[in-house]
């Protein structure tokens, strides 16, 4: 790999790059941190979906993208007077010293769990009005449900064991059955909601990740179903043409192809 030389190279060459195109690129020279923000939010999934396939080269050209995204925002902000890419890292740089007082101060953590609890304690200190603030308002739910358990966890809001967690969960359904024989349609979002947070929570007491396993899970059926549709395009007909008998056949033979 490249030396620590070459590598601070590489980024002083970005910034340089960055500094032509806001003064000779039409397009670059107008953005703004709003009208980048979008662009951002769709180079990070992008990035997700590279780390989803493992593909490795993928993934180094979406960090090239995020990366040249925090080159943009630096420097919008250095117009501005607000900030630049130094107050930037140093920032971080002073978070993350101040945030492991376990390697850069003396304090004692026998494991990860003590590092994340002593993490959130510390946010509070800084100003943090609560642990759950800095969890992002716009996260997708489902991530979102997963960092609002992970956050209570690191100051000991929890369950004792995974058992626990799976009673909470059947005791949801049994809620939601309820609901749903009523036709209750509000209360039944709330109780399929308080379903799904309890299933989340079971995925993480159990250490997967809910969205990776649902993304697996789309993906999957995705493949299925287009298998479906080929089959069908094979014997001359659309998929909307097949019975669902046909669809049922297909669908069994494309699942019994991919195992």
């Amino acid at each position: 790999m490249h030396t620590r030389e070459e590598q601070l190279t590489a980024i002083d060459r970005l910034l340089t790059i960055m500094d032509e195109l806001r003064v000779k690129c039409p397009w670059d020279a107008k953005q703004t941190f709003e009208s980048l923000r979008n662009l951002t939010v769709e180079e990070v999934y992008e990035l997700a979906d590279s780390i989803d396939q493992q593909d490795n080269e993928e993934l180094k050209k979406e960090l090239g993208d995020v990366l040249m995204h925090i080159v943009f925002y630096a420097k919008i902000g250095s117009e501005q007077s607000l900030f630049d890419i130094k107050t930037i890292a140093d920032a971080v740089s002073d978070k993350l010293i101040y945030r492991h007082p376990h390697i850069y101060g003396d304090v004692q953590v026998e494991d990860e769990e003590e590092v994340k609890a002593n993490w959130e304690k510390l946010k509070l200190k800084e100003g943090n009005k609560s642990v759950l603030g800095g969890v992002p308002k716009g996260l997708p739910a489902l991530i979102k449900a997963y960092r609002i358990q992970d956050k209570a966890s690191g100051v000991g809001f929890d369950w004792d064991n995974k058992e626990d967690v799976w009673a909470k969960f059947k005791e949801e359904i049994e809620e939601f059955k309820v609901e749903e024989v009523k036709d209750d349609k509000e209360l039944m979002e709330e109780e399929f909601g308080d379903m799904l947070f309890s299933l989340i929570n079971y995925a993480r007491f159990v250490k997967l990740d809910p969205e990776k396993a649902l993304a697996r899970a789309n993906n999957k059926f995705i493949n299925r179903f287009q298998g479906v549709e080929q089959m069908a395009v094979q014997a001359g007909k659309s998929i909307a043409d097949l019975s669902v008998e046909e669809m049922n056949e297909y669908w069994d033979k494309v699942k019994l192809a991919s195992k």
